[in-house]
C-alpha cells in the first residue's frame, strides 16, 4: 500500500511537471502548476454558474426554496461580488465591498453583466506565476498566501454552486455540470 501511495505521488508530481512545462494552445507558456490547477478548477465551476445565470428565467431568479435564504439572483449577485473581493486581495488590489452586487437589486442582464464583470477581473488573478501566488496578501482581516485566495475563490464559487444546483432541481431544471456533453 505505501508503495502505490508513493508511487501515485510521483506520477502525480511528473504530470503536473509536464503540464508547467508545456505550450498552451495559443503557443505561450502553460500557466504554472498550482495556479494553473486551481484555475481550471475556477473556469469549471464559474462557467456553471454562469450558464444558470444566463439560462434563469426571472421567477428562478426570483426562486427561494425558504425565507431565511438567498433568491437564486442574490446568489448570482452574491457570487459576483465575492469574486472581487477574493480575486482582489490575490492580486493585492482592492476589489470593493462583498455586497456591492448584491445591494443594488440588479435585473437578469444585469446580473449576467457583474458576473461577467467579475469573472473578466479574476481572469487577471488566475494568470499569475506560482512564485508571484505565494506571496503574501491580507483576506478578511488575515494574512494569506494569494494562492490561497484563489483556492478559496474557487471553492466559494462551487459552494454556491451546489445552492443553485438545488434551486434547478427542486425546479425540475437539470443543472449544467449534468448534461450530457
Amino acid at each position: 500500500m505505501k508503495h502505490r501511495i508513493i508511487t501515485v505521488i510521483l506520477l502525480s508530481l511528473a504530470a503536473g511537471t509536464a503540464r508547467a512545462q508545456s505550450a498552451g494552445p495559443d503557443g505561450a507558456a502553460a500557466p504554472s502548476n498550482a495556479v494553473g490547477t486551481v484555475r481550471d478548477i475556477w473556469e469549471t465551476l464559474t462557467s456553471y454558474v454562469t450558464t444558470a445565470a444566463e439560462e434563469a428565467s426571472d421567477s428562478l431568479l426570483a426562486y427561494r426554496p425558504t425565507p431565511d435564504v438567498r433568491t437564486f439572483g442574490e446568489l448570482i449577485a452574491h457570487v459576483a461580488g465575492s469574486q472581487h473581493v477574493i480575486c482582489g486581495a490575490a492580486l493585492n488590489e482592492d476589489g470593493g465591498a462583498e455586497d456591492q452586487i448584491e445591494s443594488r437589486n440588479l435585473d437578469k442582464a444585469g446580473l449576467v453583466a457583474a458576473l461577467k464583470k467579475s469573472t473578466e477581473y479574476c481572469g487577471r488573478a488566475y494568470a499569475q506565476s506560482d512564485a508571484d501566488a505565494q506571496r503574501a496578501t491580507r483576506l478578511f482581516g488575515q494574512e494569506q498566501t494569494r494562492l490561497f485566495a484563489l483556492t478559496l475563490n474557487a471553492t466559494h464559487n462551487g459552494e454556491h454552486y451546489g445552492n443553485l444546483v438545488t434551486y434547478l432541481r427542486i425546479n425540475g431544471i437539470v443543472p449544467p455540470s449534468s448534461r450530457g456533453q
